[in-house]
């Protein structure tokens, strides 16, 4: 018989994934939900990519509302007169501004301010219409010149244009502070700056407990699509970024980073130690029961989205290398979502590898992710968890692994590290293990027998029912203190308190 859910509501506030997408995050997510039947979840993603159609994976009895928010583009025309703003929408965002260019320094908490306070301009999907925020940043950025700021460290050149192509940019990502949360005990924020600035607001307006789960790569990274824009651009996005995630740290309750990687990241962008419970991804060994090698042609996977920010290339480089050393050798890229098979396609075609790649889409269940290779070449993308190396060292696959965030001590010593940007240690090291059946036999038993040690599923829905019971039960009732009517004598301790007190025992 199902149990009953409790009372406590549990918002898990994404950007963009579980439940509308099988991605490694939208997995850990959907493990975490179904293994907490006690609560009651209220999903909910805020996207600033295109509305998810429905959701990807079935949603459990114990998930009371799922939603996605999109946030809006710009509709007003250049010509076409904005709304006076409020005074405090003004002041609001000049602090973002100045904190925003110091938010290396000591302007943290300007610029948690300056979002607080627009996050209070209830009823305003655009907290800053009508507000002159071009001319904001660009009389920040005059004074940080002029050495009036309290961070010393060199700006690039700022042009009109690039105030207003920033300015653009911000205030598209600063809608997310106008989404409603749902009525919860507590917000379980997974992901990056777009569903934490709706976190904030949330907490900022009602006061919830806020649970941060830091599971991807160092938030102030340049996307892919960033590299035209100017270094101006991309300074006020990666400042920005970097002063949501110091909010984030500041606001919430606790942090679980998800390796020693995110925890010493958190640390240097100031989360306080004590607020930080680091829990490690893990998988069910069921879905994984490291099944023998099917084939006996040589062949290596690689999991992963297809996207141009997903590690792709660094695999299609070293693959041109395997194949010519180990003819026939067959590679298997797994994950491959519809949106990104044209941009593999092309990848693939211009590597000359088309006849020498298999794309297969993810997978329902979850055994046939890893068995078509020998190898796991463990590629991520900078936004990539380190869910998928799990899945591969469960699966009982010799890993190789680029050496970025947490891979090395995730794999410790059961599988193989090459450099980053390398594909030439990359291949060499894959060949190896093609060449060699009993080594990479022992290796996959050793990252299996890691993994059934260390990154079991069990052990993540037991911490975090523990942090949920913690932070959404409601609080003990108030105790109350006996008033007497009549004073009791000064010189005899009543009996029932010598016995409270253990007195005469």
């Amino acid at each position: 018989m199902n149990p009953t859910p409790s009372r406590e509501r549990i918002c898990l506030l994404t950007g963009g994934g579980y439940p509308y997408r099988r991605d490694a995050l939208g997995g850990w997510c959907r493990t975490l939900v179904e293994g907490l039947r006690r609560f009651r979840f209220e999903l909910l993603t805020v996207t600033d990519r295109e509305l998810p159609s429905a959701p990807a994976y079935p949603l459990p009895f114990n998930v009371g509302s799922s939603h996605a928010v999109a946030l809006g583009r710009e509709t007003a025309r250049a010509g076409r007169r904005r709304p006076r703003a409020p005074e405090e929408a003004g002041e609001a965002a000049a602090l973002l501004c100045r904190g925003l260019l110091s938010v290396d320094g000591h302007g943290a908490g300007e610029f948690g301010d300056g979002l607080r306070r627009l996050a209070g301009l209830t009823g305003r999907p655009d907290p800053l219409a009508g507000v002159p925020f071009t001319d904001a940043l660009i009389e920040a950025w005059r004074e940080r010149q002029a050495g009036t700021g309290s961070d010393t460290t060199p700006l690039p050149r700022l042009s009109v244009r690039d105030a207003r192509t920033a300015a653009t940019l911000l205030r598209h990502a600063l809608r997310a502070l106008a989404v409603e949360l749902p009525d919860a005990e507590l917000v379980h924020c997974v992901g990056g700056t777009t569903p934490l600035l709706a976190a904030l607001a949330g907490r900022w307006r009602t006061g919830v407990p806020l649970l941060l789960t830091e599971a991807r790569a160092p938030v102030p990274r340049q996307r892919p699509a960033e590299d035209r824009l100017s270094p101006a651009v991309r300074t006020v996005l990666r400042r920005f970024r970097a002063g949501v995630a110091r909010a984030g740290y500041a606001e919430a309750e606790l942090i679980a980073p998800l390796s020693t990687y995110h925890h010493g990241w958190a640390l240097e962008h100031g989360a306080l130690p004590a607020r930080l419970v680091q829990v490690p991804a893990g998988v069910d060994p069921r879905d994984y029961p490291g099944a023998v090698e099917l084939s006996a042609a040589p062949a290596v996977v690689w999991a992963g989205s297809g996207g141009p920010d997903s590690g792709l290339t660094l695999v299609l480089d070293a693959f041109i290398e395997v194949a010519a050393a180990v003819p026939g050798t067959v590679l298997h890229l797994v994950g491959v979502t519809a949106a990104h098979e044209e941009h593999c396609a092309q990848r693939i075609e211009r590597a000359g590898l088309g006849r020498t790649v298999r794309l297969h889409p993810l997978p329902a269940d979850p055994r046939d992710r890893y068995t078509a290779g020998h190898v796991v070449a463990h590629v991520p993308g900078p936004a990539d968890p380190p869910y998928r190396l799990v899945e591969a060292m469960m699966s009982g696959r010799a890993v190789v692994g680029v050496d970025v965030g947490p891979a090395g001590e995730t794999l410790g010593t059961t599988g193989l590290l090459v450099p980053p940007d390398e594909p030439s240690e990359l291949a060499i090291a894959i060949v190896g293990l093609l060449r060699d059946p009993a080594r990479r036999r022992t290796l996959g038993d050793a990252a299996r027998q890691r993994a059934m040690s260390h990154f079991t599923v069990d052990r993540v829905v037991r911490v975090y029912g523990a942090l949920y019971t913690d932070l959404a039960a409601p609080p003990p009732a108030p105790a109350f203190e006996l008033a007497l009517a009549v004073p009791a004598p000064r010189t005899t301790t009543p009996a029932t308190v010598r016995w409270l007190t253990g007195e005469n025992r």
